[in-house]
């Protein structure tokens, strides 16, 4: 075993991440100069990511650790024989967990996470990550439990804060998400998707003006993200200030050009003003970035019906029905198309 290969285990054991990040990347850079191809540094640098809450660099290092059958099988020896040898440490069970996870073995990495919390009875990691199988499981009471423990534990841990008020917004228990949200960006002010989740959950609470405030917060903080700008356009819309919500929906589709529901919004603002030649012009883009678009194909159907062109209308309108999944919206394109006749243009 060479030495950064041991300083690594070391730093592991303990449970000093800062350290297991400095030894990985010593480990990854030597392995690169030598010219060689070794997963082990790249998984233990993913695992520092992860439990930084960095889940794009942990992502990055995924991909050189864990997408080949033959690094997977590399990393599970590697993370097996430590814990064969040090059967009572938690972070070894914690790591194993992640490992587990990572590698298509969800349910198997329960039983480390567990094994992890009971060792570690003051960690909050493991519920965290016990948290999210269960949330992937669909099993979102469990999950809950699971991160109201990680919090309990550190009441400083942003990120299972985050995930516990999502998980209550996907209830609709908006009451407990907004404290949730509140408390990350105590933690963390310049958290946009703390703004932007906070936002979220005030405008399903009918506080339109607080969430539009909120909103921009988080444009301030990132002022390119297409999603918050069309999440904010959809506020302005529904408090009838069309103006300034096509601008948040052009603003949308100059940050991501492929955010096709951005166009759609845009073509049905169009449409509601009397311009039907840009409103097809948006349709189409959204169609072009997502050809399963539903409302974009409606839209569509309408602008062909009102030219008078009954068939080609009917073709969007049926592409339409099968697509949607909204039965109100549905029932909107079936009455479409039975207005629109079967003639053709």
């Amino acid at each position: 075993m060479n030495t950064l290969q041991n300083q690594i285990e070391s730093a592991l054991l303990a449970g000093d991440w800062d350290r297991l990040g400095q030894e990985a990347a010593a480990w990854a850079q030597a392995v690169e100069t030598a010219g060689e191809k070794d997963p082990r540094p790249y998984f233990a640098l993913n695992v520092t990511h992860l439990l930084r809450g960095d889940f794009a660099g942990a992502w990055k290092m995924h991909a050189q650790a864990l997408q080949e059958a033959g690094d997977i099988e590399l990393v599970r020896e590697w993370v097996q024989s430590i814990a064969d040898r040090y059967s009572d440490n938690a972070q070894m069970h914690l790591v194993k967990g992640l490992f587990l996870a990572q590698s298509g073995q969800s349910e198997q990495s329960m039983a480390s996470y567990k094994e992890a919390a009971k060792l570690a009875p003051q960690s909050a990691y493991p519920h965290y990550f016990l948290a999210q199988i269960h949330e992937r499981a669909a099993h979102v009471e469990m999950a809950i439990k699971e991160y109201r423990e990680a919090v309990k534990l550190d009441p400083a841990f942003a990120a299972a804060r985050t995930n516990l008020g999502v998980a209550y917004q996907e209830q609709g228990r908006l009451e407990m998400a907004i404290p949730q949200y509140r408390e990350v960006i105590k933690l963390n002010p310049n958290d946009a998707i703390a703004h932007a989740n906070l936002a979220c959950a005030l405008a399903e609470q009918g506080k339109f003006e607080p969430a539009v405030q909120s909103y921009k917060e988080a444009l301030r903080l990132t002022p390119q993200d297409a999603e918050i700008h069309l999440a904010l356009g959809g506020v302005y819309e529904t408090k009838g200030r069309t103006d300034l919500a096509m601008k948040e929906y052009r603003e949308a589709v100059q940050a991501d050009q492929n955010l096709g529901s951005a166009y759609t919004a845009l073509g049905w603002l169009l449409m509601e003003k009397g311009r039907p030649t840009e409103a097809m012009d948006a349709f189409n883009r959204a169609v072009k970035a997502n050809p399963e678009d539903a409302q974009a194909l409606y839209g569509i159907g309408r602008i062909y019906a009102a030219r008078g062109k009954r068939e080609t209308a009917a073709e969007n309108f049926s592409k339409a029905i099968r697509l949607e999944k909204d039965p109100a919206k549905k029932n909107d394109i079936m009455n479409a198309l039975f207005a629109s006749g079967q003639t053709g243009d």
